[in-house]
């Protein structure tokens, strides 16, 4: 699994740019946070979790994590 190929299949299914999610990270981290630095990032498989966070709020997703069902190291 590579979260930038996945971040960019949730970005085609719900019609977004990378142009629009740049603004959106911009706008929520209140920093400059250009289509490049975006785009870079996806490249290099380096978006923070807080970014993708970002991400998946403004595609109305969430993270959701829960215990595995086997396989249990105790």
């Amino acid at each position: 699994m590579n979260i930038s190929n996945e971040i960019r299949k949730l970005l085609i299914d719900n019609d977004y740019t990378l142009t629009q999610i740049a603004q959106i990270i911009s706008k929520k981290k209140n920093k400059s946070f250009t289509v490049q630095n975006l785009s870079q990032k996806l490249k290099n498989g380096t978006v923070t979790l807080k970014e993708f966070e970002i991400i998946l709020d403004a595609l109305n997703y969430v993270i959701l994590f829960h215990p595995k069902t086997q396989n249990r190291i105790i």
